[in-house]
């Protein structure tokens, strides 16, 4: 039996960990698709849009803050909904959210193409974003241990606070592994979204969603054929 300590060394680069680097990545790039391409809407932060639900009616921008509450909203919507196809349908495959995540963008590409059959049309309407944030919600479900998230994927705050203090064991006396795995998972969102600044300008908003479709239809594929069959088939 390994040690404590090379299991937790292990375990920062095994299937578990590789994927969700890639989901983190996803999320990012799904951020970004919404971002640049709309007039601000965060879908993977509820920080923001908690504050923007409130403090919108003090600026005389009581659309964006209704914007900001539908956001809200759907995101919470979607990680309910994968919580509970998660305990009733997905026992056998915990990575089962990126199913909804997928069929979420696959829906807000279908309404953004009908919406706006320009080709040069520069913006994404906010109707298929409240798809991409229910999406986004599901997609934090990926990863659950004794019944609560483990990994939270858009959770960017949380995850510098995890890194920070990893990064304080580690000068008082642990090591690599008490801060490398949040830095990892802060790395992979950071790079999503990168890339999905770089597509921004390269694409319409229709396209980004698209690929983020195609990306996540491969991960789910992944997760169903493989990993499900050959990793862990429970919450752990």
């Amino acid at each position: 039996m390994p040690k404590p300590d090379e299991a937790r060394k292990r375990a920062l680069f095994d299937n578990e960990a590789r994927l969700s680097w890639v989901l983190a990545a996803l999320a990012g790039l799904i951020g970004a698709a919404a971002f640049m391409h709309t007039a601000g809407y965060f879908v993977t932060f509820m920080t923001g849009n908690t504050e923007r639900a409130i403090l919108g009616h003090f600026h005389d921008q009581n659309d964006t803050a209704a914007a900001a509450a539908g956001l809200l909203a759907s995101f919470v919507a979607g990680v309910v909904v994968a919580s509970w196809c998660r305990r009733h349908y997905w026992s056998g495959h915990p990575h089962g959210p990126t199913l909804l995540t997928t069929f979420s963008l696959a829906t807000a590409s279908i309404i953004d193409i009908v919406r706006f059959q320009d080709p040069e049309t520069a913006s994404i309407d906010f109707v298929p974003i409240l798809f991409v944030a229910f999406g986004v919600g599901a997609l934090n479900t990926s990863f659950v241990k004794d019944g609560e998230v483990s990994v939270p994927l858009s959770y960017v705050t949380g995850t510098l606070v995890k890194l920070a203090q990893g990064i304080e064991r580690h000068i008082s006396g642990g090591d690599y592994a008490d801060w490398l795995g949040y830095f990892l998972l802060y790395l992979s969102f950071a790079l999503g979204a990168l890339l999905g600044g770089l597509l921004s300008m390269l694409v319409a908003g229709w396209a980004m969603l698209i690929t983020a479709t195609v990306v996540c239809l491969i991960v789910t594929g992944y997760t169903y054929l493989h990993l499900d069959r050959h990793g862990p088939l429970s919450d752990r």
